[in-house]
């Protein structure tokens, strides 16, 4: 069973350049870790400070075992700091969500 790592994160608005520079330094570092980059999503219209995640895994000891690798990966300790020391999240939330069968992925199929 695949679940996805949902994050949810509360960014300073103005500084929605430094939180696009970071994700798009996971989008090296996920994969190498261990982790299906499902895409990270910028706030484009309505509530400008929310912004997400998503992260797939074969299960939560594959998210575990992405975790540890994390923690000794260079480029991934760098990219934590880049966050620490701009301080433009403001607040992470994380969920682990399934796909319902049958509803993921479906292409538009207009009339």
């Amino acid at each position: 069973m695949t679940i996805t790592c949902f994050i949810r994160y509360q960014i300073d608005p103005f500084q929605r350049e430094a939180f696009k520079e970071y994700a798009q330094n996971w989008g090296r570092i996920i994969p190498r870790c261990g982790g299906h980059l499902v895409g990270y999503f910028l706030p484009y219209e309505g509530t400008n400070d929310i912004a997400w995640g998503l992260i797939a895994f074969d299960s939560l000891a594959a998210y575990e075992a992405y975790r540890a690798r994390l923690r000794t990966d260079a480029e991934a300790r760098k990219n934590f700091a880049f966050a620490q020391d701009k301080r433009f999240i403001l607040r992470e939330e994380r969920n682990f969500v399934e796909v319902v069968d049958g509803t993921f992925a479906i292409a538009a199929n207009p009339a």
